[in-house]
């Protein structure tokens, strides 16, 4: 059962290229409407449509809608959204599907749609794969378009205030007013939570420090958000701030920085959140659901506190996967994915932040201080820009050196090489004993995987 178009997290690619334009989006619209009836208690037409602030993704939205309309269901337009607003959309009005257009942390010359099914949650692949299938097939370039943009306006309506129920939702996670007199650094990546989190957190009387906050349609994650911290840190550290917060293009991340201007990354979140929630007695099923990628230190400190972890395939959507299946309300990975099933169905960058707040209000402690549940295996990873996805089954020199480190490793470690699903990367990772140990580790998978490898 082998996509072609879609990866980890939907369709991506650079736009103009095969794998992203309008005419795919045209081609997907289609194919997904037809898909839409053979979910089980469909109950309407309606699709959310929602988008970030790249340049490009007016242009999708209505080519997707257009393809979407001709084949029978009604899109409906949130404009630039982030992303858990489409998912919460989509499930509150019992749409057929919500669809966003966004390449998430990746560069303004990337774009992306990942669609949500009933209840707003994310597409399993074999549903992936069965909307490939459905796709009507390319047209040749010299063929006349399958759309026009006049066209597409009268497939397409505005849904009316798509943030009012969003910021009432997650505004209220917190007393009112109880963030005054609280300074925050917030950096929304020049992305789809410009005015949300900022207007959730000034409601809640924050004084804010802005950061990536002017969109211009090109400098969305431009040095900027939740994969370029380091302007965080030093604004925390600069203004005095109790705390920083950063989101990716599309807000369903998060990451934070203490009062110290020291990054806490989506392991160090999850830890926080679950062992709170495990001392109120209030933990669903006392499980915490992360992925192979996240450290060995979140099992160690969630069993001490007295629950247990369950490790997914990397990617929140396999995260939520898991949590459904063990009935699980929170989860995510260690890149900044939060899920809290009680608020919301998908990662919510916003609704991670609050949640982080509320524990330091409940225990009156420091981020600085509440990190320390967390004590990291010492871990390194590396991420190769490759010119060809080989299956590592067809690399000898590179599954003989993760078979011979594995083996040194044994109870102590582990060794994690996997393909990017959004990009052209092998990624290896090495948890180990000591830094020595990880270090020499990762470097004799690096000199294995170039042998067998053309490294760009």
């Amino acid at each position: 059962m082998k996509r072609h178009y879609f990866g980890t997290d939907g369709v991506r690619g650079p736009y103009g290229s095969p794998q992203m334009n309008e005419a795919l989006a045209w081609r997907l619209g289609v194919a997904a409407a037809r898909f839409a009836p053979t979910q089980s208690g469909v109950a309407g037409s309606q699709v959310m449509i929602g988008r970030d602030t790249r340049g490009t993704g007016l242009a999708l939205a209505q080519a997707l809608a257009a393809g979407l309309a001709s084949a029978g269901l009604h899109p409906l337009s949130l404009g630039v959204v982030p992303t858990p607003i489409v998912s919460l959309l989509t499930r509150q009005t019992g749409a057929a599907l919500g669809a966003v257009i966004t390449a998430s942390h990746n560069p303004a010359s990337d774009n992306g749609i990942k669609f949500f099914g009933l209840g707003g949650i994310k597409l399993t692949d074999e549903a992936e794969w069965r909307i490939e299938q459905l796709m009507p097939p390319a047209r040749a370039a010299d063929e006349p378009p399958l759309f026009v943009a006049a066209a597409v306006e009268k497939n397409i309506s505005l849904y009316p205030e798509p943030l009012k129920d969003y910021l009432a939702l997650t505004t209220a996670l917190l007393p009112a007013g109880s963030l005054k007199n609280w300074s925050i650094v917030l950096d929304t990546a020049n992305g789809a939570a410009a005015v949300t989190s900022r207007t959730a957190l000034a409601q809640l009387g924050a004084a804010l420090t802005l950061i990536g906050h002017l969109p211009d349609g090109k400098n969305i994650n431009a040095g900027v958000g939740s994969q370029h911290p380091e302007r965080l840190s030093a604004a925390v550290r600069a203004a005095g701030a109790r705390l920083g917060i950063a989101h990716d293009g599309d807000a369903d991340r998060c990451v934070l920085c203490d009062e110290q201007g020291n990054v806490l990354d989506g392991d160090e979140l999850l830890t926080i959140l679950a062992v709170h929630a495990l001392q109120q007695n209030q933990l669903a099923g006392k499980i915490l659901v992360i992925t192979v990628q996240s450290n060995l230190g979140v099992d160690a400190a969630v069993a001490a506190a007295g629950g247990r972890t369950l490790r997914t395939a990397v990617g929140d959507r396999y995260v939520i996967e898991g949590m459904r299946a063990v009935g699980a309300q929170l989860g995510g990975e260690s890149s900044g994915h939060v899920i809290c099933a009680d608020i919301s169905p998908t990662g919510d960058g916003l609704v991670a932040a609050l949640k982080v707040i509320a524990v330091m209000q409940a225990t009156g402690r420091p981020l600085s201080e509440l990190r320390r549940v967390l004590v990291k295996f010492p871990q390194l990873s590396l991420a190769l820009t490759v010119q060809e996805k080989t299956s590592l089954e067809l690399l000898p020199t590179l599954s003989a050196a993760i078979n011979t480190v594995t083996a040194e490793l044994g109870a102590s470690g582990r060794v994690l090489v996997r393909y990017s699903g959004t990009e052209p990367k092998l990624r290896l990772l090495v948890e180990g004993p000591t830094l020595a140990v990880v270090t020499a580790g990762l470097a004799r998978l690096n000199m294995a995987a170039r042998a067998d490898l053309v490294v760009l």
